[in-house]
């Protein structure tokens, strides 16, 4: 059975989000999926080190900064580090996670002015996961991961 690497915040459990709170997906495909096992949570930010609740951080070009202005890039980096050594060591078909987030957004992130403006753009893990060929999904795409399950299972 093909494995899926996915946000903590969405698998549920622990809240591991900036703001102590849950983002813990329902739709029944996701909760077939964890029944059966092939989710791998992660959450990048606390593999990183950071507490939970933490200062909400936003991509400012290649750096992470929270709204006071503190760098937490390396703490994101090694998180992203962290969540790639887990989708090659469980080989897993794809990565489900949290869009819009600093570390997981898969095609929207803030713009690092911390106004609520959202661009284009990647999570440090979604881009250090892409970079290692692993196909990235947030979760508004569910409908493509059941697409690619069902080709991976035939």
């Amino acid at each position: 059975m093909k494995k899926i690497l996915v946000s903590q915040c969405l698998y549920g459990g622990d809240p591991v989000r900036y703001d102590g709170r849950s983002k813990e997906e329902t739709d029944p495909r996701f909760l077939k999926w964890k029944e059966e096992g092939r989710l791998i949570p992660v959450c990048p930010e606390v593999f990183g080190g950071l507490p939970v609740p933490r200062a909400d951080a936003q991509r400012k070009g290649d750096k992470v900064v929270t709204r006071d202005g503190r760098d937490v890039t390396a703490e994101y980096l090694k998180g992203a580090e962290e969540a790639a050594r887990l989708a090659r060591e469980n080989d897993v078909v794809c990565a489900l996670l949290k869009e819009k987030s600093p570390s997981c957004g898969s095609s929207m992130i803030y713009d690092g002015t911390f106004s609520g403006n959202l661009v284009k753009g990647q999570g440090t893990a979604t881009e250090l996961l892409v970079k290692a060929g692993v196909a990235v999904y947030s979760e508004l795409q569910l409908d493509e991961v059941e697409a690619l399950l069902k080709d991976c299972d035939q």
